[in-house]
């Protein structure tokens, strides 16, 4: 079920010259170990200047939003919570704000799901996203995908870590580089 909606998103999104890319479980199902997931995250290539488009793809695709005053709640969390009731899957669509989120979508991988392409995140702009909310399961989901793909841009990950760092007066490279030793000390190949 999971695959038929993105492969419906993914082509709702060509057809309107929407930049997108997978992000969350669904992305690390491409790079990591299969594993549970509820739902769907997106990122958007525009901010909130895009609402009325998305409105108009939501309702075309058959997803209904979760939130009664969808202007208010996008603007406050950036986020366009909906469903797709047949299924009871969610699917956030995330605006994004960010020069960092506009370039990880020109660099989203294409993938081939059935017959649809689907833009999926790079690995390295995963694993940022993924140290970036830092929960359990987002540091477990790092080391799967570490481990299974031992080649990837350190460099960028590093950078923009760095950048985020900054910004947000957080150790996320420390965090990242404790991860790697880790892994390292078990005998990875990072």
């Amino acid at each position: 079920m999971f695959q038929n909606l993105l492969e419906r998103i993914g082509r709702a999104f060509r057809q309107s010259q929407i930049p997108y890319m997978v992000i969350g479980g669904q992305a690390v199902l491409v790079y990591g170990e299969p594993r549970l997931t509820k739902d769907i995250d997106i990122t958007l290539g525009f901010g909130i200047e895009g609402l009325a488009k998305i409105i108009i793809l939501v309702k075309k695709l058959n997803l209904k939003p979760l939130v009664s005053n969808i202007e208010t709640f996008v603007k406050e969390t950036m986020v366009l919570p909906v469903i797709h009731e047949k299924s009871g899957i969610r699917v956030d669509l995330i605006f994004s704000h960010s020069p960092y989120e506009r370039q990880a979508i020109i660099r989203a991988k294409t993938i081939k799901l059935g017959r649809t392409e689907i833009q999926f995140a790079a690995l390295e702009d995963l694993i940022i996203h993924k140290m970036i909310a830092g929960r359990a399961r987002d540091i477990e989901d790092i080391r799967t995908i570490l481990l299974k793909n031992p080649k990837y841009d350190s460099q960028y990950i590093k950078k923009w870590l760095a950048e985020f760092d900054s910004a947000l007066g957080k150790e996320f490279g420390k965090s990242f580089r404790a991860i790697k030793n880790g892994l390292n000390k078990k005998g990875g190949t990072i």
